[in-house]
């Protein structure tokens, strides 16, 4: 079809089509090379006028990185001078929720890994691969690694598979590799599942995928088909060759149900671990087995092995423990007869088991959450293998309804891509699942004058703990204003995991940490955490999470404002979606008194608070003075669903305070900052005041998702919200790079980017997809979702950047912080569209024009 053959898949040249192969998501050649080659901001790309306003900032930083790097030998926990270099490469990664991830790239490489909690190791480890060999008549007639690398290495293997003939289609938590062999007559098409189902919090959370190879053969005769998986112990660390670790093969048979495969022992002595590499037995189906063989020369004892019958030797007994500076792999290979004009398939499992882990500072140990189901003796592996490879099609099932109730066919195909597969994150965004210890108090023995929180909440104890980076290259943990906007996959999709988040963070703000420490922007000392505040994050996985918070030391994060009101808007919205009462009255004390430690702000007594220096902490690089725009909006908004909880628990004397705060507040917020066109950037009169925010909304918006913003529970005048959003629109995104990359997060009112700061003239995804979702809830369809295609597309089909959305990237050149938290708020619009079907039952969404041509809404 001509959509085949445009863009990503330009270069494919064959017509096969694959097994059963989905026509959602995302889909490129493997033989596909990206033009574009983006550079990431580094200390170096800040302006010549940001560095002199900035220059003690740069010193501090440089001090505090040369001890952190050269003195302590840690990673600092954001690296100016060493980020990542973009590599086009990734794909979906296995596994489930907080057990630690592999990812797969799009043309079949295993290249990123997270076992040990939170800390990232990119490499490509070549020996891992998947061989195909083809025998007619007890003759081999075809033998090929299926891959398009040509390494130095292993070279007495068959490299260089072309890639014009092979398809990478990913549909998150699923993908598809499509390969055709040239001159076979063959196609196999490789389907890769993990675990990864909303509101299930068992079989979510397992560390563990299966690859089901169908195999078509379009020829006059059967065929014997062979797929062999080789798989390094290890992860391509330095620790792979550090000695101890051991091979064995298994057969494990329950409930009449038999897999065999290979456990691989990788004996460090820090988070020791055990990978298995499984394949289900089956009729008609022969498994075989390579216990160990060295992953280096040209390694062709293996390659001989298969290609004289189609099956490996199948030794028994456990390989010999490596010798230091020695590596170790392992074989697994499944035979099958697939009939002419016929197709079979066999199934291969992955499963690694590391039950506890501890993090950087190897103070406490941490249980993660699949051993409730599979216990935490370190000897699981091979029954997760076992539980895969006999559930995934129940998972499959679950996952199939799950896409088809929220692909309607009027929605653009690039926005169901973008929905599913930015939710890729919240399994390898460094996450951990653990169960709440046995002597755990969230709250550190501590309360607040309005009450407590339980010490142990239900909620934590039944559903456990759970923890997401801010990005891949901003190692701390739930950070909490970007989970303002990455939250909505969370309570959305797993309701009971942010409950959890929000009553670690309840607990946090109760406790304090008067440790002085350095704020490398201003210079000055302060407390590492005061109480009654909420705490940025909950901590560096280098260091020791959930025990020492705030591992973000730019800024002094013990007086942000926009956190308190985050935690409140949070708060409330989580109850909507939720109906949970009881979460509900734990959080309420905790609400009223972070709103009392924002009063201080308002300091003309007009029922708005003001800002002096940096804006919040989302925007911590844009300076802002008086009312703004996005902390005031917060605030007002945090003020109005104060309102509506004091209704729920009943409580005149907070309602009638809050709504006197409101009532004033708005017509401040409307005086101070309302032009005629947008809300000022700020009140302070200065030329830049009158820049135009995409996100000036945002307090708008949070209303909006939590059923509220009209009547008697609006902040802000509907009208000159839709004005404003006109306005963003009109000059932040169409204005903005011919209107094909998302809204710029400043824009002058005259129409250029507003390039005051670092951060002004850098579009933020997560920001756009919020932004796309405030309009949806103001009716905007067409404007919402043409925001949002403007990402999707640069980041996905431009950039190269699949499966590792940044934070930001400028009109040219460079981009920002891989791989990052905050754009899982694409889910917010899909809230956005929920809410707006609900309040608009005759509107049929067929009626927007939101499929047409981007070209048709562009200057």
């Amino acid at each position: 079809s001509g959509e085949r053959k445009r863009g990503l898949m330009s270069r494919y040249v064959s017509a096969e089509r694959g097994y059963r192969v989905p026509r959602e998501g995302w889909r490129i050649c493997l033989a596909h090379e990206f033009k574009e080659k983006r550079k990431p901001f580094q200390a170096r790309d800040v302006s010549l006028s940001n560095v002199k306003k900035h220059i003690g900032l740069g010193v501090r930083y440089l001090k505090w990185w040369y001890r952190k790097t050269q003195v302590e030998k840690k990673a600092p926990f954001i690296d100016m001078f060493r980020a990542l270099p973009l590599r086009q490469i990734y794909g979906a990664p296995l596994g489930g929720i907080g057990g630690g991830t592999i990812t797969r790239g799009w043309r079949g490489e295993f290249c990123r890994w997270q076992l040990n909690p939170g800390m990232y190791h990119y490499e490509t480890v070549i020996a891992n691969q998947f061989t195909v060999c083809l025998r007619r008549g007890h003759q081999t007639v075809y033998q090929q690694v299926l891959s398009v690398e040509r390494p130095s290495t292993l070279q007495g293997w068959n490299w260089g598979y072309c890639g014009e003939y092979a398809f990478y289609h990913a549909l998150y938590p699923r993908a598809w590799t499509v390969y055709h062999l040239p001159g076979q007559n063959v196609t196999l098409t490789c389907r890769q599942v993990s675990p990864v189902i909303p509101h299930d919090y068992k079989d979510s959370c397992l560390p563990v995928a299966v690859l089901i190879w169908d195999i078509e053969n379009k020829n006059d005769y059967p065929l014997d088909v062979s797929i062999m998986f080789t798989m390094t112990n290890g992860s391509g660390h330095k620790d792979d060759k550090s000695g101890g670790h051991w091979n064995e093969p298994f057969h494990l048979e329950k409930q009449g149900e038999s897999v065999s495969g290979v456990l691989l022992h990788h004996c460090t002595p820090i988070n020791p671990y055990t990978l298995c590499i499984a394949a289900r037995e089956q009729p008609d189906r022969e498994i075989s087995y390579q216990t160990a063989f060295l992953p280096k020369g040209t390694c062709e004892t293996l390659w001989s092995d298969l290609i004289s019958d189609g099956r490996l030797d199948s030794p028994t007994g456990s390989s010999p423990p490596t010798q230091k500076g020695e590596k170790v792999a392992a074989a697994l290979a499944v035979s099958c007869l697939v009939p002419a004009q016929g197709h079979n398939s066999m199934e291969f499992s992955l499963a690694w088991d590391m039950p506890r882990i501890t993090f950087g500072s190897r103070e406490r140990a941490h249980i993660r959450r699949y051993t409730r189901f599979f216990g935490s003796q370190g000897d699981s592996a091979s029954s997760l293998c076992h539980y895969g490879l006999t559930h995934y099609q129940d998972w499959e099932t679950r996952i199939e309804a799950w896409h088809r109730f929220l692909s309607h066919s009027s929605l653009p195909s690039w926005y169901k891509s973008a929905l599913f597969n930015e939710l890729y994150f919240l399994v390898d965004g460094g996450t951990v699942w653990v169960e709440l210890a046995e002597d755990a108090d969230i709250t550190g023995s501590q309360s607040c004058e309005y009450g407590g929180l339980p010490a142990q909440p239900s909620v934590i104890k039944e559903y456990g703990r759970f923890a997401y980076l801010e990005g891949q290259e901003y190692r701390m943990y739930n950070t909490y204003d970007v989970h303002f906007y990455a939250s909505f996959a969370l309570i959305m999709l797993w309701p009971k995991l942010a409950l959890s988040l929000q009553y670690d963070i309840a607990g946090c703000v109760v406790q304090q940490d008067l440790t002085e420490r350095l704020n490398l922007m201003s210079g000055q000392y302060s407390p590492v955490k005061t109480r009654n505040v909420v705490p940025h994050d909950i901590g560096d996985p280098d260091d020791e999470p959930w025990l020492r918070v705030n591992a973000y030391l730019i800024h002094d994060t013990a007086n942000w404002k926009d956190l308190n009101l985050k935690f409140v808007l949070h708060v409330y919205r989580d109850f909507y979606l939720t109906q949970d009462k009881q979460y509900l009255e734990d959080m309420w004390p905790i609400c009223q008194v972070v709103m009392d430690s924002e009063m201080k702000f308002d300091r003309d007594g007009d029922g708005l608070i003001e800002n002096s220096g940096f804006a919040d902490q989302t925007y911590d690089g844009w300076t802002v003075t008086g009312p703004s725009a996005y902390c005031g909006g917060l605030w007002l908004a945090s003020v109005c669903v104060m309102c509506k909880m004091a209704r729920l628990m009943d409580n005149n004397s907070v309602y009638h305070r809050y709504k006197d705060i409101l009532d004033r507040g708005s017509a401040a917020f409307d005086s101070l900052l309302w032009n005629g066109q947008y809300y000022n950037y700020d009140s302070s009169g200065r030329e830049l005041s009158s820049s135009v925010m995409s996100d000036q909304c945002a307090g708008q918006w949070l209303l909006r998702a939590s059923g509220l913003g009209e009547g008697e529970y609006q902040a802000f005048p509907v009208d000159k919200v839709r004005r404003a959003l006109k306005s963003v629109f009109e000059l932040n995104v169409q204005g903005f790079a011919r209107g094909q990359m998302g809204a710029v997060n400043g824009m002058r009112p005259e129409g250029v980017p507003d390039r005051s700061s670092v951060q002004s003239d850098e579009v933020w995804v997560g920001v756009v997809y919020g932004l796309a979702a405030t309009m949806i809830h103001e009716g905007m369809l067409e404007e919402g979702f043409r925001t949002a295609e403007g990402c999707y597309r640069t980041v996905w089909e431009q950039l190269g950047m699949a499966f590792q959305t940044p934070e930001a990237y400028c009109e040219k050149g460079i981009f920002r912080s891989l791989a990052y938290m905050r754009p899982l708020s694409i889910w917010a619009m899909q809230l956005a569209l929920d809410s707006f079907k609900v309040a608009n039952p005759n509107y049929n969404t067929s009626d927007c024009p939101i499929k047409k041509s981007r070209s048709k809404v562009t200057k």
